[in-house]
């Protein structure tokens, strides 16, 4: 067994050059890609139908709750119509938009309201909380991020271990130079469509806690599909 996020990391001065820098991004991208958006809800909008968003609740800072808000990319679960799984449920236009990362723009609205950064861990399943140890539950010392140093260093094609550990590497070590470095090696990731799933699975495998082993003992995400992912 784990532990809730009750940590409090020490609050750094960089903390507040961090938020006021992700206000002033997130407010331009949102006005320089509003064009991109709108195309893209126009085509889960045509394709996935309504709703054109999809929202599900995650742990933030400090493991408080909030919606993580980004673009449908798969179908409604349907066991009748054999729509189960995520490679049941994941069309070709989503896949592509989880490859090219446009999925993600719409957590820039998190990002302005302040329950994510630009630059931190990606925030997880709220079932994970119990199963972090104390080590690993210092990745909710800070905001969570649309990027961070473990989706640079290998996305979804690391071990649980692997990204837990560039995560705690994040919060020792954040400060501008390294956001900085992050956002660009961000760039040259999703241009060139690197680590986008874990092996076997059309997204990421679940995280049991580390009792459970990082291999052999991990289930498919496509097992928790109905609660984890649109």
């Amino acid at each position: 067994m784990g532990t809730t996020t009750d940590h409090r990391a020490v609050s750094r001065p960089y903390d507040r050059i961090k938020r006021t820098l992700d206000i002033v991004l997130a407010a331009l991208l949102l006005v320089l890609l509003a064009p991109v958006m709108a195309v893209v809800a126009l085509v889960v909008l045509v394709t996935l139908g309504r709703p054109v968003l999809f929202r599900h609740t995650r742990p933030g800072r400090h493991g408080e709750l909030f919606d993580l808000v980004k673009f449908r990319s798969m179908r409604h679960a349907d066991p009748e119509r054999g729509l189960v799984t995520d490679a049941d449920r994941l069309t070709r236009v989503g896949a592509w938009l989880r490859a090219s990362s446009l999925d993600e723009l719409p957590e820039l609205w998190n990002v302005l309201r302040g329950e994510m950064s630009l630059v931190g861990p990606r925030p997880h399943l709220v079932s994970y909380l119990d199963r972090y140890t104390p080590q690993q539950a210092r990745r909710h010392d800070v905001r969570p991020g649309i990027t961070g140093l473990a989706q640079v260093r290998g996305r979804n094609s690391l071990g649980w271990e692997e990204k837990f550990g560039y995560d705690i590497e994040y919060v020792d070590n954040r400060c501008l130079g390294l956001d900085l470095r992050i956002l660009v090696a961000t760039v040259r990731v999703v241009l060139k469509r690197e680590g986008i799933s874990a092996e076997g699975t059309v997204t990421w495998h679940e995280f049991m806690g580390s009792a459970a082993g990082d291999g052999a003992d991990r289930q498919p995400a496509e097992a928790v599909a109905s609660r984890s992912t649109a």
